[in-house]
Parts: C-alpha cells; structure tokens; sequence
C-alpha cells in the first residue's frame, strides 16, 4: 500500500483522533495524579516540620539549645537540620546553615542550602525564641524532586510509549482499510468493464463496510439477474417472433405473386391482421410484464380483500369454464383474508393461473379455488384434474416464452407464468408449481407480508 494513501484512509484518519482523545484525557489524569502527590509530599513535611517545632520548643530553651548541638553528630549529612541563630542572624549552634534573607516566621518557606559544592533544595520552618534567638528547622527535599522527576519521566515515557503503538495501531488499522477498498474497486472495475458475475469481496462478518458489501452484492446478483433476463428476453422474441413473422411475410408475398379475386385478398388482409394482433399482443405482455418488474405499481398498494379478488376471478372466468364443460368452485374461508397489495395485478396474476386451469383441463374436469386463511397464512389455492407439469419443467415454465410439449397446441405466447411470477415479486411473494393428484397445484407463497388492520403476517398460497 502506498504511504500517501495512509492518510487519506478512515480508519487512519479515526485512529488518530482516538489516539489523540487518550492522549489528552491520560494528560489530564497523570497531571492530576501529579498535582495531587506534590501536595501530599509537602503537606507530609509541612507537618512533621511544625510538630518538630512544636516538641522542641515545649521542651524548653536549654533542652532545645542542647538539641541543636548535638544535632550535627545525631545527622552529620545535615538531611533535617537544627540551627540556632541570634537576633541578628549569626550562626550559633547545630549543622552549618545560613539564615535566607527573606525569612518567614512559623510559616515553612523554601530556600537553598550549599551541599558537595552545589545548593540543594530545602523547606524549613523558624520560629523566634523569647531571648530573640531564632531556632530553624528544615527538611531536605532533593529526595522529594527525585521522585517528582522520576514520575514526570514516567509520563513522558509512557506517553511516548502510547504514541508509538497508538501510530502503529493506527497504521495498521488505516492500511487493512486501504486494502480492502482497493479490493473493492479493483472488483468495481471488472464490474464496470462487463464481469456482472463478479461479486464485492466480504473479507469479514461485521463492521459496516461489510454490511454494506453484503447489500451491494444483492444488489448485484439483482442486476445479474435482470441483465440474464434482458438477454434471454431478446433471444426469445428473436426465436418466437421469427416464426409469425414469416409467417406473415411468406403470406404476404405469395398473395402479391398470385393473380387472385377480391376475396381472397380480403382472406389475405384478414389473415395478416391476426398475425401481426397476435405478435402485438406478445409485445404488450412484455411491456405489461416489464411495467410490473418495475416496481412502479407499488405506489398504488392497498389494503384488499382477497376473498373479494379470488370471486371476481372465478365470476369472470366461470362462462370460459362452462364453454368447455369445466366445473369451477371457488371455496372461501370465513377468516379474514386481507392483506397489501395491488388488486388489479392480483386480479390479473390469480386469472392467469385460473386460465391455465381450464385451458389445461379436459373437458368434464375440474378447476377449485378456495381461499386459506390461518396460522399466519392467507392464500388462494386453484387446482385443476389436468395434465399437470412435470417435476422437470417446473422452474422452465416460469421463463418467458417457454412452452411445453403439451402446451405447444395452445395458443398463446408463453408469458403467462412469467407475468405471474412478476406480481409475485412485486408484492414479495414465491411461485410454487405442486403436484395436484391429479392435476397441478400452483402456490404463490409469501412471506412476513404486513397486514395494517390486523398488524399480523401473512402468506399468500396460489396454484393452478
């Protein structure tokens, strides 16, 4: 990874903020614990300052003028020194020690006394005695400014040492996060020059540039898909329109050929007409089909009753039925069957499975509807005592254009199924083909499908 796109990475750029917001805070505490140690130690030699002061003093002057002399044989370093001067400020007894200029009576003040050459750092206290003498009392305080230097050194060190392994921390973090981006945009560019089968690399189970992967990827098999659709579409209208279209041009040129009357050029118009109806049709079944994988019906969704769509179909569907001598039911449940979604594409999904049915179905057969309602589901069910589809062309059926052998007869476009499967997607739900015994059993299944007046969810079963 290149050191000029470390700065530039997120998770550099939020490592350092966070290395900078401990660093600040652990200031702040260390200066505390600091600041707070400096007054316990001076508070503790302020005291045993002023009850040394108090004891000598008690005891007398001659007991503390006999104090003061030994003291330097007592501590020949001269660590805690006893010195008595006159009133005007001469030595008189005790360790060496001058008088500071500017004294402070019986309040402890800081001076410096000379030690190996060089002045050390002292606290004491004085106090004049009733003949005007002045007894003084100090403590050495190197020992004390030791230690501050040694916990200041601390700090210092162990703040350097957070700096460094915060930097690499963060270095670490930013070039992982510089890394899989590369990834990323490496895969975006194979995307972009036309590999639709290329997929985002995950490269983790949490954090939000995977959980935004993983909705990308989708995002993408989505596209794939449409993109295999879109293809398979423009083969299959190359394929199935290429025969009445012929068709049509075949009779068209064999009439301009021929030396024919007036009513066989009308024949001719006629036939003519119905092929290019015919290849119409098939385009605006595509377009319909088109318009409903766009989503763009969702802004019309509503709360329905599809116990209420269900018997619209069977009621316009019954006189086709009865054509061919085909008895059609439908059976309604008594529990509320309600639930979001589109009626007319409800309509128009449950009476393309119902025209399935009765196309399919002998005559003298059977097409049942019923309605399912309970446990968490609402449906419509449609079965028929046709041929059925066999377990091989189950999924084929649902591809625009497919037909089967015993379909190949009828008349129709083979986007039946394929309309059907798009209201399905639309409103969330699954096509399902199942054996009837006898006959063929179409389920439209859907999944946690939101009711608003129940505030329950729903399934929704259809079959043909």
């Amino acid at each position: 990874m290149p050191l000029r796109d470390l700065p530039r990475a997120s998770g550099f750029r939020l490592g350092l903020f966070f290395l900078a917001l401990f660093l600040a805070t652990s200031a702040v505490v260390f200066g505390f614990i600091y600041w707070r140690t400096a007054v316990y130690l001076h508070g503790e030699v302020n005291a045993w300052l002023k009850r040394e002061l108090a004891a000598r003093v008690a005891s007398g002057e001659a007991a503390l003028r006999q104090t003061v002399e030994d003291r330097p044989r007592v501590d020949p370093a001269g660590r805690q020194p006893f010195v008595l001067f006159d009133a005007e400020g001469n030595w008189l007894a005790g360790n060496p020690a001058s008088l500071p200029a500017r004294l402070r009576l019986d309040r402890p003040f800081n001076f410096t006394l000379p030690r190996d050459d060089a002045p050390e750092p002292f606290r004491g206290i004085a106090h004049r005695l009733a003949s005007g003498d002045i007894f003084l009392i100090a403590e050495d305080m190197r020992q004390i400014t030791e230690f501050r230097d040694l916990l200041l050194g601390a700090m210092a060190s162990g703040a350097a040492l957070v700096l460094v392994i915060g930097l690499g921390g963060a270095a670490a973090v930013g070039a992982g996060a510089v890394s899989r981006i590369d990834a990323v945009t490496r895969a975006i560019e194979r995307i972009v020059s036309g590999d639709l089968s290329e997929r985002l690399p995950g490269g983790g189970t949490g954090g939000d540039l995977a959980r935004l992967i993983l909705v990308v990827n989708r995002m993408l098999d989505q596209i794939e898909r449409l993109m295999r659709e879109v293809k398979g579409v423009t083969e299959d209208i190359a394929h199935d329109l290429r025969t009445p279209l012929t068709r049509l041009l075949a009779g068209l040129e064999r009439t301009q050929r021929r030396t024919v009357s007036a009513e066989q050029y009308a024949l001719a118009v006629d036939e003519a007409i119905a092929e290019t109806k015919g290849i119409l049709a098939t385009f605006n079944a595509l377009l319909r089909i088109a318009e409903v994988e766009s989503g763009a019906r969702r802004a019309g969704f509503r709360t329905l009753d599809l116990s209420r769509v269900a018997a619209d179909v069977a009621e316009f569907y019954e006189p086709l039925a009865e054509g061919k001598s085909i008895s059609l039911s439908l059976e309604r449940t008594g529990a509320p069957t309600q639930l979001e979604g589109d009626p007319s594409l409800l309509f128009e999904a449950i009476g393309n499975l119902v025209d399935n049915a009765i196309k399919f179905t002998p005559p003298g057969g059977r097409v049942a509807m019923r309605t399912l309602a309970g446990g968490g589901r609402v449906g419509v069910e449609v079965n028929d005592t046709g041929p059925g589809i066999a377990n091989a062309e189950r999924e084929a059926v649902l591809r625009r254009f497919y037909r089967g052998e015993k379909s190949r007869h009828e008349q129709g476009s083979g986007l039946g199924l394929s309309l059907v499967t798009a209201v399905a997607r639309l409103h969330g739900l699954q096509l399902t083909i199942e054996d009837g015994m006898p006959g063929c059993r179409v389920t439209l299944r859907g999944d946690g499908v939101a009711l608003r007046s129940a505030g329950q969810q729903i399934q929704i079963a259809e079959g043909a």
